[in-house]
């Protein structure tokens, strides 16, 4: 600590802490280097935590773009060898129903082969057979090798694997301020602490720009103008139950509504494509559920009548054509790595683009880049070095809570969220060890590392549980564990209003009375516990 400064140093600050700069940590980590990622607000709280959670066969974009098609096909392969407890390799499917293109589906075969996706025709009673819950107007169909990969443990693994590996950090809620640059090099970066308010400086050799939506912001804050981004953003919206096995995408161009992807036990239904100026306060709207709702409908007749607990938005960051013209749906879906030398910077790069599949290889080039800037030879590794498991950075995943839970057979480790059966020691293990946790923890950063809040009640139950053992605990002993229950239950509540209809209703009725009538959650005086907004996941 230096004149009230908090002084940092490492060889490599990655600023972004979704799935790319995680993944460049790691990369980086695997060739000795040290790294330190910061992230405004927490892991996964942009686009990586706003997703349909698609490990992509390559086939939504084999029309349209071969080359990022060939790149998901390749990278989807390379991770299910890597990381498979990541990744539930469900399979895809390709429908066309009434009302679409035949051309369309019939030349669709030739796209797939010419990015090298495997793909299978079937008849309509063979789709049908596979997938009952499919339309009886279906005309055309095809299997292809789509899977889906859970965003959130990818990036708690890489970030844990780094730290094993290097010692290297992650710090949340520290947004960058200015950059102190000195004949074309980067000095050191000078850092808030939303949280607190307080200032951090972290002394650097290397800068790698990996903020995602907000990455165009950051290069121009060093005096970059070269980095320009188109912002769309998605809307989803999530069923109580998994409606298929396997993915199940319109057989059209891409438009609203046209995917459903089983994540677990729920099923997730989008997307919608809408350009954005503004990053902040990015939240689904009823008119965006509406058409998601009877776009996917005419795919999946059952929808019309299926729960649906949640909705949300992400913002993709979506690289601009220089014509300035592009919309949401034909700009690329590949990635850019800037070097910034043509700006004057010797030691800052900027990634940005891509896919949550193609995240690995988006790491390993920028890498190269800052490895050999380093002077470190050593070969990138990722493609073959497999992620290892940690065991707090395991409660992302569907199921595996109640498998815990069982297998250790101790009564006296409480089922604090029962849609998911989290036990309490979960969350002991999750706010002692698990990557970026702090000594006083909101519920938001518990839920980016577990299952709690993600099933039906979305938190009406478990997070007051939750914030009654973490007060047993010690964690919190003020009334910021209660701030913390009514952020986190007001960030749910973004992405439950939209869905309100049915069933939901009685569902958000009681969460009132709980919340309000007896916790006095309305009522509760002062600020939030964190400045900084939610994020999407």
């Amino acid at each position: 600590m230096v004149s009230g400064i908090e002084t940092f140093e490492t060889e490599v600050l990655i600023i972004g802490g979704g799935v790319t700069g995680t993944g460049v940590m790691r990369d980086l980590a695997l060739r000795g280097i040290h790294c330190l990622l910061i992230d405004r607000r927490d892991l996964n709280a942009g686009a990586s935590g706003g997703n349909h959670g698609l490990l992509h066969s390559g086939g939504r974009y084999a029309a349209s773009d071969s080359e990022t098609a060939a790149e998901c096909r390749q990278e989807g392969d390379i991770l299910r060898q890597v990381a498979p407890d990541c990744i539930d390799d469900c399979g895809g499917m390709f429908i066309a129903v009434e009302g679409d293109d035949p051309g369309f589906a019939e030349r669709f075969p030739g796209y797939c082969e010419a990015a090298g996706i495997d793909c299978e025709s079937l008849s309509p009673a063979q789709a049908r057979e596979r997938e009952p819950a499919l339309s009886d107007k279906l005309f055309a169909a095809y299997a292809i090798p789509d899977a889906t990969v859970d965003p959130f443990r990818l990036t708690l693994e890489n970030v844990n694997h780094a730290q094993q590996l290097t010692d290297s950090l992650f710090l949340p809620h520290t947004a960058v301020e200015s950059f102190e640059i000195a004949n074309g090099v980067i000095t050191g970066v000078l850092c808030r602490n939303t949280k607190t308010g307080g200032m951090r400086r972290i002394l650097v050799r290397q800068v790698v720009n990996a903020a995602g939506a907000w990455s165009m912001d950051v290069a121009r804050r060093a005096g970059c103008s070269d980095v320009s981004l188109l912002y769309s953003k998605g809307t989803l919206i999530i069923s109580n139950t998994r409606i298929t096995d396997r993915v199940i995408n319109r057989l059209r161009p891409p438009g609203d509504g046209d995917i459903l992807v089983p994540g677990g036990t729920v099923s997730l239904l989008g997307t919608t494509s809408d350009n954005v100026d503004d990053l902040e306060d990015i939240r689904p709207t009823v008119a965006e559920v509406e058409r998601v709702l009877i776009e996917g409908t005419a795919m999946l007749p059952c929808l019309e009548g299926t729960r649906f607990i949640r909705a949300f938005s992400g913002v993709r960051p979506l690289l601009l054509p220089a014509q300035n013209t592009a919309d949401g749906r034909s700009a690329s879906r590949g990635f850019t790595l800037f070097d910034h030398r043509d700006q004057g910077l010797e030691n800052f790069a900027t990634v940005t683009g891509g896919k949550l599949t193609t995240f690995r290889l988006m790491a390993e080039k920028t890498g190269d880049l800052v490895a050999r800037r380093l002077g470190n030879s050593r070969p990138c590794k990722t493609a073959t070095e497999p992620l290892p498991s940690g065991n707090a950075v395991r409660w992302t995943e569907p199921g595996f809570a109640p498998r815990f839970w069982y297998r250790r057979n101790d009564p006296t480790d409480m089922i604090l969220c029962e849609c998911e059966m989290v036990p309490q020691s979960a969350i002991d293990s999750i706010i002692e060890s698990a990557p970026g946790a702090e000594s006083e923890m909101t519920l938001q950063a518990i839920g980016v590392r577990s299952r709690v809040g993600k099933g039906s009640c979305q938190g009406s139950f478990c997070s007051i549980r939750v914030t009654s053992h973490l007060y047993d605990r010690g964690v919190y002993d003020s009334a910021r564990g209660l701030h913390s229950m009514r952020d986190f239950l007001s960030g749910r509540f973004k992405g439950v209003q939209p869905i309100l209809w049915g069933e939901q209703m009685p569902q958000i009725e009681l969460s009132e009375a709980l919340h309000c009538s007896l916790m006095g959650l309305d009522r509760l005086d002062g600020k939030a516990n964190d400045p900084e907004k939610e994020g999407s996941g």
